[in-house]
């Protein structure tokens, strides 16, 4: 075989080692050791785990999303880092009761991944919210009472569908977070705040009825919750 195959063979073979991504496991082993089943956070212990996680945010910036990478491979980096990421802000102002003492929480551009400072609301907005994956919304989290449980395992490409779905079941069942039958609807603000999000093939209801085990009324009353901003520890 002529030399020039080899280097063809050597590059196709690090294409398909590259297209698998990202290697999250160092994320998911600081997720089960400082998260609970139920998404509760031991920011204390966590704290002790700093240079992990500050290994694995360094990991995510010398390894940003490649054109090639699959939306699913492009999603679970992302919802992975923005988690990541909430942590990391928490820890660094810790002890604290709320995110909302920290000035600017979701503003501040503290972290580098690739050639690009970003700050949470960049992540979300500009990336996470542009992919159409309205279900993100129930991945991603704001170290909140109110907001979805932190999972304490990290999302992966292979398993992101299920993921997602689980966590979007998981959020709606929860009555402390959204109250739902079929008449009635008492729901999170997230709903509120995101609204267009969830109409993208149909209205809100339409969306809610993918993920619930009964048909919710076209007509159902609907309230938002106060949203509950302490830490989730």
């Amino acid at each position: 075989m002529k030399k020039h195959h080899y280097i063809i063979i050597a590059l196709l073979f690090s294409f398909t080692i590259n297209s698998q991504n990202f290697n999250h496991s160092p994320w998911n082993t600081l997720l089960q050791k400082h998260v609970s089943t139920d998404g509760h956070v031991n920011y204390k212990t966590f704290k002790s785990d700093n240079k992990a996680l500050g290994n694995y945010i360094k990991s995510l910036g010398a390894h940003t999303p490649q054109d090639y990478w699959t939306k699913e491979e492009n999603l679970a980096y992302w919802i992975n880092a923005y988690n990541a990421l909430t942590i990391d802000l928490i820890l660094r102002n810790y002890p604290i009761k709320s995110i909302k003492d920290i000035k600017n929480p979701w503003g501040q551009k503290l972290w580098q991944l690739g050639d690009t400072w970003y700050n949470l609301s960049d992540i979300e907005h500009e990336i996470l919210r542009k992919m159409d994956e309205p279900r993100i919304h129930f991945a991603i989290v704001c170290a909140s009472v109110s907001c979805p449980k932190l999972s304490n395992e990290a999302y992966s490409s292979k398993n992101l569908n299920h993921q997602l779905t689980k966590a979007t079941k998981d959020f709606l069942s929860d009555s402390s977070r959204n109250f739902i039958s079929k008449d009635t609807l008492e729901l999170s603000k997230i709903f509120q705040w995101f609204s267009k999000d969830f109409k993208q093939n149909g209205d809100l209801i339409d969306f809610l009825n993918l993920y619930t085990n009964f048909q919710i009324s076209a007509k159902a009353k609907l309230n938002y919750k106060d949203y509950n901003w302490n830490l989730n520890e």
